[in-house]
């Protein structure tokens, strides 16, 4: 591919040394990732000048460098060319990273304490791994507050006020649930201690969680129209209008949760069938939803004129270069972006696209549906689960209330 971009100079940067090895493999992968060979172009070029910082630094193999010492060499991008080297590092770093030829990064003392907890999580108490993710970021944190890496010490000398410190510093920043996630994890890694003997037992007694009610929070449902709204603003002419239709769709009659539409591939659809399986990544186990004629609508609009080509299997892909499958966190600026085209007034807290599979719920009850129903739907394994979507509302209430008796006339004596 590199004799095809540079059909005259393509010996010349094949023949660079150390990175004029991997330039072939690398535009086949940024081919591959949806650049256009233009921008391909613009990040070899800039190749010779990256050869030469690592020639003046006497650097001979790209696998005697980590991630963070090739990224390094990206100069100041003030001149076109030093522009070209900086996309070029940070391309080139992602893909030596994802074939394994960079030297690992040696693990500071607090991420070598984090992957061991870690691994506990994981083998000793069975969480999922976006789970163990989130424990293991909060404990780097924790570690980090401590200064553990210059004092590793700090966790055999630990006191009450250093958690309290801790907790006193997110207490700032956090709301109460949260700041009981961060309890119950911190908790979790002083039991873990305990367990290795590092610290006496008993410690984690001693934190506080903070108080949180059933029912507290106000109702997060949009009214159904809104909704219907929302659907109606965006602007299927794109391929970016396509695909964002399609998703809010789906939220909006399945009430899926956003990682749920992220984790969606096209073999979960089932066409002969009419049915559509639903990854569940925060449960385990899969749904099995019944395909609408809406639905397979947007669907097969999407993926004949909206899909980019791509080798990934993920059914939703990102619309901008480098290709790939969306995060979750795509949903929520789906939702956001067309609430906002609209100028939708949202209600505090609404939780991004959280609050159409509230809407969703709400607009069920509404219609008679039951609540094993829509539990069923909503993939709940318990009531108590299905209640926190339908608390009602002001309109609600004034529909259970009961006229009041009319007063008898009195009797002239």
């Amino acid at each position: 591919m590199l004799s095809t971009l540079f059909p005259q100079a393509h010996v010349r940067y094949a023949s660079l040394p150390v990175v004029g090895g991997t330039l072939e493999e690398f535009c086949i992968w940024l081919d591959a990732r949806g650049y256009p060979p233009e921008a391909i172009r613009r990040r070899v070029r800039g190749a010779r000048l990256l050869s030469s910082a690592l020639r003046r630094r006497r650097v001979r193999r790209l696998s005697d460098l980590t991630a963070v010492g090739l990224r390094s060499f990206a100069p100041r991008p003030t001149r076109w060319t030093a522009q070209l080297a900086c996309s070029l590092v940070r391309s080139l770093s992602q893909f030596l990273q994802e074939r394994a030829v960079l030297a690992p990064r040696p693990l500071t003392p607090a991420e070598e304490q984090v992957a061991t907890y870690a691994q506990y999580l994981t083998t000793g108490r069975g969480l999922a791994p976006r789970t163990v993710i989130r424990h293991s970021a909060r404990v780097l944190e924790f570690l980090r507050f401590l200064r553990y890496d210059t004092q590793p010490q700090r966790l055999r000398t630990l006191q009450s006020a250093d958690v309290e410190g801790f907790m006193g510093k997110n207490g700032g920043r956090l709301g109460r649930a949260s700041m009981q996630k961060v309890s119950a994890v911190l908790r979790s890694f002083l039991r873990f201690l305990a367990a290795q003997r590092v610290l006496p037992p008993g410690l984690d007694a001693r934190i506080d969680s903070p108080r949180c009610y059933r029912g507290e929070r106000l109702p997060r449902a949009l009214p159904w129209e809104t909704v219907r709204q929302l659907l109606g603003a965006v602007d299927r002419t794109t391929s970016k209008g396509k695909r964002d239709y399609a998703m809010l769709l789906m939220i909006g009659s399945y009430g899926l949760r956003a990682s749920e539409i992220a984790a969606l591939k096209l073999d979960d659809v089932c066409w002969r069938s009419r049915t559509i399986r639903v990854p569940r990544p925060k449960v385990g186990s899969p749904l099995s939803l019944p395909l609408t004629d809406d639905i397979a609508t947007a669907l097969l609009d999407y993926l004949s004129h909206g899909r980019p080509p791509s080798a990934h299997r993920q059914l939703f892909l990102r619309v901008r270069i480098p290709l790939g499958p969306i995060e979750s966190t795509a949903v929520t600026d789906v939702f956001e972006t067309w609430a906002a085209r609209i100028g939708l007034q949202l209600p505090a807290r609404a939780g991004g696209p959280h609050c159409l599979r509230h809407s969703v719920a709400v607009h069920l009850l509404r219609k008679g549906a039951t609540l094993k129903a829509i539990g069923d739907l909503l993939g709940h394994r318990s009531a108590e689960s299905t209640s926190v979507y339908l608390r009602l509302q002001l309109d609600d209430l004034r529909n259970v209330a009961l006229p009041l008796p009319a007063l008898a006339p009195e009797v002239k004596r």
